[in-house]
């Protein structure tokens, strides 16, 4: 029916996959990430020896790991790219579903390995951090209810998908977890947004978010802290902060040399959540844009290659995730340079960590699979067929 009223264009079915994989791939998007996960080895090699050293094993050790479980991230981005949308669809129902398990299970099985923040399942050898992988199939589950809303007759997916939302955002609460909550959120509202939400709704939503983070601030330590430490007119030279910004401060323009920092043998998460403040004291303020214009490649022809998408579920799902990608990094580099509140959110595909490497994969992968260009004409086409 659909072909009857726009048409289409002819497909060449018998085209071996990786052929018209690799023909219809966004390989822009898909070398910037190649390129960030290149950039986080290098800057590895650097942050995590220090790290080695104090605790006693082999200088190369988090290296290894990160190029492990990058690897892994890499062939699940490929082979999760190579799905149809409808494939992305039940993949991302199923991964939320477990994710949003795993999630509940948390405050009994979980544990906060001294962070005051009960965010992950240790199991020994390696640890699973559930909030990274529930953040991807929350998006495809929410912009599936919402495109099933714009039918005739359909169900209240906009209802639906906002008490799923309340609901993931209070379990990361209670972690606590307000960065990832609020990120979700942020994701929701996107979507929302896309799908056609009236400002005063959306306004509303803000102002309630607002109040919300209030109300937490009085009830929670671990909140407060942090708002407290942010809000101060001074730094404390000795907190991950205060490191971070003098860091950042030395390495100017072109930095002080490669190997020559010192950030990463006195910052505790420098591997991590401040690995910028690595690249910003060895590499200068060069490397720092450069990630900056790798992370803004990936969004904005995303963006782009979505609005001439037909497929309200494909246009949808494929706006969240990109738009959360881009937000995670830009938190994660704002707190390093004291533009927001720490967070706790690691730089996709540059920060050291086996969860964040893995869902980003796959967030990237399914944002690749949404993207790709399909035998569909273009939203364009549609309009000047109307106009003749």
């Amino acid at each position: 029916m659909t072909e009857m009223v726009y048409g289409s264009m002819p497909s060449r079915v018998s085209e071996p996959v990786l052929p018209r994989w690799w023909r219809t791939i966004d390989k822009w998007s898909m070398t910037a990430i190649l390129v960030l996960f290149g950039i986080g080895l290098l800057l590895g090699l650097a942050a995590s020896v220090p790290l080695a050293e104090r605790n006693g094993l082999d200088p190369y050790y988090y290296v290894q790991r990160q190029a492990f479980f990058g690897g892994l991230a890499m062939a699940a981005m490929v082979a999760t790219s190579m799905m149809s949308p409808d494939m992305v669809r039940r993949l991302g129902v199923l991964g939320f579903g477990i994710s949003f398990i795993a999630l509940i299970l948390l405050p009994v099985f979980g544990t906060d390995f001294g962070k005051g923040a009960i965010r992950w399942f240790s199991f020994g050898f390696a640890s699973v951090q559930p909030s990274e992988f529930l953040k991807p199939g929350f998006m495809i589950v929410v912009a599936w209810l919402m495109a099933a809303s714009l039918d005739l007759n359909g169900p209240p997916g906009k209802l639906v998908s906002f008490g799923l939302a309340v609901t993931v955002v209070l379990f990361l609460a209670l972690q606590p977890d307000f960065g990832q909550a609020l990120l979700v959120l942020f994701g929701w509202g996107v979507i929302y947004f896309v799908a056609g939400a009236p400002m005063w709704l959306i306004i509303s939503i803000i102002a309630s978010t607002g109040a919300a983070g209030f109300v937490a601030y009085g009830m929670s330590e671990h909140l407060a802290r942090r708002i407290d430490g942010f809000l101060a007119s001074d730094i404390d030279p000795r907190s991950q902060l205060g490191y971070a910004t003098n860091a950042i401060q030395e390495g100017g323009f072109f930095g002080v040399g490669i190997g020559a920092g010192e950030v990463k043998w006195t910052l505790p998460d420098a591997h991590t959540d401040f690995i910028i403040a690595v690249a910003a004291e060895e590499y200068g303020l060069v490397l720092v844009l450069a990630i900056l214009a790798l992370y803004a490649t990936v969004v904005v022809r995303s963006l782009s290659r979505l609005t001439r998408e037909r497929d309200p579920f494909t246009r949808l799902a494929g706006t969240g995730l990109a738009c959360i990608f881009g937000v995670q990094a830009m938190i994660n580099m704002g707190v390093a340079v004291r533009l927001l509140p720490a967070k706790g959110m690691t730089l996709p595909f540059v920060s050291y960590g086996g969860s964040s490497v893995i869902a980003a994969g796959i967030t990237v992968g399914m944002l690749l699979a949404m993207t790709r260009a399909r035998p569909q004409g273009q939203m364009s086409d549609i309009f000047l067929r109307r106009g003749r």
